[in-house]
């Protein structure tokens, strides 16, 4: 994903919801990231987030313990210029999450979003989602996951 993207990270906003062991967030800031908020609700892997993000002893994250969801019903006074939206499959999470990502202000015109998923994403599909246009910049399959990245136009 991060070949999709390599010339526009630096002094980036980033979202990582659902962010597991952390490795999209370690990336960001690898590449130079302005601000990373990773979401974990499970508390083993927040943990292990935790330990690894403590080997970059950078204060350019913000780690926090919570169902994804619940996180993005409030309003947001960041907007991101990327989201990762990687979770648990076979739970129509991705809807529900795309519109709290716009409904909440976390998005924006430019804003892109990175989606891993059990299903092809369809531009019709989503767009309706958004009170802006979208486009779907690049997508890819790799066995049963599918991998999109959507602009906000």
């Amino acid at each position: 994903m991060f070949n999709w993207i390599a010339f526009e990270c630096l002094n980036k906003n980033y979202l990582d919801l659902f962010a597991g062991s952390g490795s999209l967030s370690l990336e960001a800031l690898s590449r130079g990231a302005n601000k990373v908020i990773s979401i974990e609700k499970n508390y083993d892997a927040f943990k292990s987030l935790q330990k690894n993000i403590k080997l970059f002893e950078s204060n350019n994250i913000e780690m926090i313990n919570e169902d994804a969801l619940n996180f993005l019903s409030s309003k947001s006074d960041t907007c991101f210029d990327f989201v990762f939206l990687d979770p648990p499959f076979h739970h129509n999470i991705i809807p529900k999450a795309l519109k709290l990502l716009s409904d909440g202000r976390y998005i924006d015109s430019g804003s892109k979003i990175y989606i891993e998923s059990e299903y092809k994403m369809l531009a019709d599909e989503i767009s309706h989602t958004f009170s802006k246009e979208i486009s779907i910049i690049k997508q890819k399959k790799s066995g049963q996951v599918n991998y999109c990245l959507i602009e906000l136009l």
